[in-house]
C-alpha cells in the first residue's frame, strides 16, 4: 500500500519514518544539534511482526495467570519478536494494576558509609532478578520510615544496621525486613544478621595469639544493635583472655576526621598499646594516619586490625588485616526475602551470615 500523500500534521507513516532513519543515518547534523530519538517499538509492532493481535501480546507480557491462556508456541513468538525489535513492555500498567510501585527502598544510617555500598550491590542485584528497583535513603528516622511505608511509594522496606531512635512502630500491613539488626526487633517480620560477633573474637584471638597482651579498641558510640553485639564480644573475649585494654568512643558518622583525631589520642597515652581493634574500617585508616604523624610504624610499633573489608582494606599500607562482613550477601539475602514477602509467600528464617578474619601485614608478634 502507497504511503499516504496527505499525512496529517505531526504523524509520520511507518514508511516514512523507516525512510527518515536511513536517510539521515550518514547526514551530517547541523552543530549544536541532536538527532531525533528513534521511536521506540511499541506492542503494535510486536504483534506485526509475530502475526498476532495486540490483544495477544498483552496478554503474553502481562506477567498474570491470563497469559498462560496463549501457547507456548505463540508466547515464544511473541517474545522473540519483542527482543528482535529491542521492545520493553512498559511497566507502569502493570504495576498500577497489581497496585504497586515497583520499587522498594533501602534505608541505611550512612549514604557515606562504605560498608553500605557493599549492601546496596547485594540488594540491587537480587532486586534485578525480581523486577523491582531500589531506592537508597538514609537520615531516616521512625516517622519518615511510616510516611514512606503508607504513602504507597514503595512497595517494601529494607532497614539495614538500626540504631535505637529508628526503630518506631511500622504499620503492620509495610512488608520489611531487618538487615544486620536485632532478631526481636521484630518478630512479624524477617531480619538477616551478620555473625560480627564471632569475627569480633576472632580478632581479639588474633592479636591474642600474636602475643599482645594489651589490646585497644576504638568502638563505636552509636546505639546500635551490631555495634552492641561487637563490644559484648570484644569484652567476654578480652575477659576470657586475661587481656588488658584501652577504649576510646568515635562517631562513626563523623567519618576519618573523627577517627584520626580519637586514634590520636589513643596513640599519645604514656601507656599506649601495641595492638588495636577498630570497629571498622575507616576508623582503622585514621589509626595509621595518626601513628604515622607520630613517628609510628605499622605493624612494627602498632597492629591494626579493622572490620567490615572495604575496598580500602586492601589498599592500605600495609594492607589492612580485617574481619570480613559480606555485606553482598547481606544485602542479597534481604531482597530475596522481601521479593518473598511481596510475593505472599512465608519466608523461612536465615541463619546468620558467617563472618572471617582476613589476615593482611598490618599484624605482627608483639615486641619482647
Amino acid at each position: 500500500m502507497p504511503a499516504d500523500p496527505h499525512p496529517q500534521p505531526g504523524v509520520e507513516s511507518e514508511a516514512g519514518v523507516e525512510a527518515g532513519v536511513e536517510a539521515g543515518a550518514g547526514a551530517e547534523r547541523p552543530a549544536g544539534t541532536w538527532p531525533a530519538p528513534v521511536r521506540r517499538p511499541t506492542g503494535r509492532d510486536v504483534a506485526r511482526l509475530a502475526g498476532v493481535s495486540q490483544a495477544t501480546v498483552s496478554l503474553v507480557f502481562s506477567g498474570a495467570e491470563a497469559g498462560r491462556r496463549v501457547s507456548e508456541a505463540t508466547r515464544e513468538r511473541v517474545r522473540e519478536a519483542a527482543r528482535s525489535l529491542g521492545y520493553r513492555p512498559q511497566a507502569a500498567g502493570r504495576q498500577l494494576r497489581l497496585g504497586r510501585s515497583g520499587m522498594i527502598m533501602l534505608a541505611v544510617p550512612n549514604l557515606q558509609g562504605p560498608f553500605f555500598g557493599r549492601v546496596l550491590e547485594g540488594v540491587h542485584h537480587e532486586a534485578g532478578r525480581h523486577g523491582l528497583a531500589v531506592v537508597v535513603s538514609s537520615g531516616w528516622g521512625s516517622a519518615t520510615l511510616a510516611e514512606a511505608a503508607t504513602a504507597g511509594r514503595f512497595d517494601g522496606l529494607l532497614i539495614c544496621s538500626p540504631d535505637d531512635s529508628q526503630l518506631g512502630e511500622l504499620p503492620p500491613d509495610t512488608p520489611a525486613v531487618f538487615l544486620d539488626a536485632d532478631p526481636g526487633t521484630d518478630r512479624a517480620r524477617p531480619t538477616v544478621e551478620l555473625d560480627v560477633g564471632g569475627g569480633m573474637r576472632a580478632a581479639v584471638e588474633h592479636l591474642a595469639a600474636l602475643g599482645h597482651r594489651r589490646i585497644g579498641h576504638l568502638r563505636s558510640t552509636h546505639a546500635a544493635y551490631t555495634f552492641r553485639v561487637r563490644q559484648a564480644a570484644f569484652e567476654q573475649a578480652v575477659r576470657e583472655l586475661g587481656l588488658e585494654v584501652v577504649e576510646l568512643g568515635v562517631s562513626l558518622n563523623e567519618g576519618y576526621a573523627a577517627a584520626r583525631t580519637v586514634a590520636g589520642e589513643l596513640l599519645e597515652r604514656a601507656d599506649r598499646p601495641r595492638a588495636v581493634i577498630c570497629d571498622d574500617d575507616v576508623v582503622a585508616s585514621g589509626v595509621y594516619q595518626a601513628a604515622a604523624e607520630r613517628g609510628l610504624r605499622v605493624p612494627e610499633d602498632l597492629s591494626v586490625v579493622g572490620m567490615d573489608n572495604i575496598a580500602v582494606a586492601g589498599l592500605l599500607a600495609p594492607p589492612l588485616t580485617t574481619v570480613d562482613l559480606p555485606g553482598e550477601d547481606l544485602g542479597r539475602a534481604g531482597a530475596a526475602a522481601l521479593a518473598g514477602l511481596l510475593r505472599g509467600e512465608p519466608v523461612e528464617p536465615v541463619a546468620p551470615l558467617a563472618t572471617s578474619l582476613v589476615r593482611r601485614s598490618s599484624t605482627a608478634p608483639a615486641p619482647a
